[in-house]
C-alpha cells in the first residue's frame, strides 16, 4: 500500500476530501517523525498498532564490496517499529 492508497482509503471512510486527509496524513506522519528526531531517545506508542523508537548501532567495521578495503562504519541512530499485539495477532490470522 503506498501513501496514495492510504488517503484514497481513509477519504473513503470519513467523508474527507483527498486533499484534506493528505494533510492529516502526512500531520501524523511529520509528528511521528519529528518526536523521534529528538535526541532523548523518545518513544511514539500507538495503542493496538505498535511503537517507534530509536534503536542505537554500534561503530563497527566494514568491508568496501568493490575493492574489499576495510572501511570503519560509524555509530548511528535508527527508527524501530515494534508491532503491537493486535497487530500481531491480526496479521497471523
Amino acid at each position: 500500500m503506498t501513501k496514495a492508497d492510504l488517503v484514497e482509503k481513509v477519504a473513503a471512510q470519513v467523508n474527507l476530501t483527498k486533499k484534506d486527509t493528505e494533510v492529516v496524513i502526512d500531520t501524523i506522519f511529520d509528528s511521528i517523525s519529528k518526536a523521534l528526531a529528538l535526541k532523548n531517545d523518545a518513544k511514539v506508542e500507538l495503542r493496538g498498532f505498535g511503537s517507534f523508537r530509536v534503536r542505537r548501532r554500534r561503530a563497527r567495521q566494514g568491508r568496501n564490496p568493490q575493492t574489499g578495503n576495510p572501511v570503519q562504519v560509524p555509530a548511528k541512530r535508527v527508527p524501530y517499529f515494534k508491532p503491537g499485539k493486535e497487530l500481531k495477532a491480526l496479521v497471523d490470522s
